[in-house]
């Protein structure tokens, strides 16, 4: 029925045109006329919230932006995903998180987008996990997946996010069902009674290739003569893509590599990153805090015990989350049920601070 095909079209177009704020903010939407985008979210806004919560990869998110303009333009390929990005790095350093953080910006919430762990796709036959059961089997005439189709397809002013996380883990024939939803965006079931469109998706994978070669590598300058031998941010950030590249074109077909938009490289976090990870956590704290009516402030020198503790490159920001739950929450509980948690007013909020005595973290109410 053309006359409907037309409405529904116009009706598109005023959504478009009249679409107002995001959860990310658009500073675009409130000036009548200038809505060019069918998609609501501020790649500015985004990308500011990304920088707030991932310490020590700039590179990465300046690449994500970009994308995210394309995105915002709309002038990607209509014909595929948005957007394919594959994340290589050591563990750690915020591949996962900065999915998690994105679909806070676009969707308000940071479990709003279909995860695959691929580490759970290891074996062959579970390719059917995504493609579903071929004909004849059970479940076949169901077309079950694992994939969340309301969450991939997104709505018509907010992309789907895909998120299949270490990759590497997968089965040969479950990284090959991909190719088709890399190069077409559509994935077919096996069945062949239904579909699952992913041209309105970012799709975005996450792997630790090279991760046990990376940490010999790392073991290996710290012995023998290697040990003289300055060890510059850049020369380590080198060594470890290089390491990378050899694992991944070793890891996946050519014909998979090369259906991927963007292989990103994450860094190792370095020592001097350790204080904004101390920011970050202590703001994840006093989130908690505050809805008991309490919040946290750290001493110089419990700040500086945490600088030593929470460093070690090999595992980047979750070794600084244990040392914040070892040396800063433990103790911090303690003085809480001395105070027996009793709950009070949040407009009055009771600062306690943590400070080194003898060796031993204490808290003390702020007078």
């Amino acid at each position: 029925m053309p006359f409907i095909n037309d409405v529904l079209a116009d009706n598109q177009a005023q959504v478009a045109s009249q679409a107002v704020g995001s959860r990310a903010g658009d500073p675009e939407a409130g000036a009548a006329g200038n809505t060019v985008s069918r998609f609501r979210f501020d790649p500015d806004a985004v990308a500011a919230l990304l920088r707030r919560r991932i310490v020590g990869q700039d590179h990465v998110l300046d690449d994500l932006e970009s994308a995210l303009r394309v995105v915002k333009a709309d002038i990607a390929d209509p014909g595929r995903p948005l957007y394919v990005a594959l994340f290589l790095g050591p563990t750690g350093v915020g591949k996962t998180e900065v999915v998690r953080v994105l679909s806070e910006a676009i969707h308000g919430s940071p479990d709003a987008f279909c995860r695959i762990d691929m580490n759970t796709l290891s074996q062959e036959h579970y390719a059917a996990a995504l493609t579903g059961a071929p004909p004849g089997y059970v479940g076949s005439k169901e077309g079950t997946t694992l994939l969340d189709p309301a969450r991939i397809e997104g709505s018509f002013s907010e992309p789907g996010i895909v998120l299949f996380d270490e990759v590497e883990k997968a089965s040969r024939e479950v990284t090959r069902a991909l190719l088709n939803v890399f190069e077409t965006g559509m994935l077919t079931l096996t069945s062949g009674a239904r579909s699952i469109n992913f041209r309105n998706a970012l799709i975005f994978m996450t792997s630790n290739l090279g991760a046990q070669r990376i940490h010999s590598y790392e073991h290996s300058c710290a012995r023998g003569w290697r040990r003289y031998l300055p060890m510059t941010v850049g020369r380590r950030h080198r060594a470890i893509e290089r390491i990378i590249d050899q694992s991944l074109q070793s890891a996946f077909e050519p014909e998979f590599i090369n259906r991927i938009d963007s292989l990103t490289r994450f860094h190792w976090i370095e020592r001097n990153a350790m204080d904004a990870l101390i920011d970050l956590e202590l703001d994840k704290l006093n989130g908690r805090l505050r809805r008991i009516g309490r919040e946290v402030s750290l001493e110089h020198d419990l700040r500086d015990l945490l600088r030593r503790q929470g460093f070690d490159r090999r595992f980047g920001a979750r070794s600084m989350r244990r040392a914040m739950r070892r040396f800063v929450e433990v103790p911090l509980a303690s003085a809480l049920m001395g105070e027996n948690l009793v709950k009070r007013d949040g407009a009055d909020l009771q600062t306690l601070v943590g400070r080194v005595v003898n060796g031993d973290v204490v808290f003390e109410i702020r007078a």
